[in-house]
């Protein structure tokens, strides 16, 4: 598992009201290779508002249609449920992740 990727995680969260959530993994890449059993994800909805904590993503990625992440929502999923990987994000993408991070948390310089 690697940062950047994505997985389709069902019921990802007892709120939601689909039966399957895509997630993408944003923990740093030390607590994925750790023995520690959760990572960081964010969500993957197809709603998108144009906000900085947004980031689109689409077919390019491994997704059926345009969706986003949404880097406001950051829950913390066991690796063991991330098994049905769907893609991965390029490098121009993690980088839009890591703004996206940084406005969501309040880290802006």
């Amino acid at each position: 598992m690697t940062r950047g990727e994505l997985y389709r995680v069902y019921r990802g969260s007892k709120h939601d009201t689909k039966n399957f959530r895509v997630f993408a993994v944003v923990s740093r890449q030390v607590l994925i290779d750790s023995k520690f059993s959760t990572v960081i994800c964010a969500p993957v909805y197809s709603n998108y508002s144009g906000i900085s904590t947004q980031v689109p993503v689409g077919i390019e990625e491994g997704l059926k249609h345009h969706n986003c992440i949404h880097c406001d929502e950051l829950i913390s999923i066991p690796k063991t449920v991330l098994t049905n990987y769907i893609g991965f994000l390029p490098a121009d993408k993690i980088e839009m992740i890591n703004n996206a991070l940084m406005i969501a948390l309040g880290l802006e310089e």
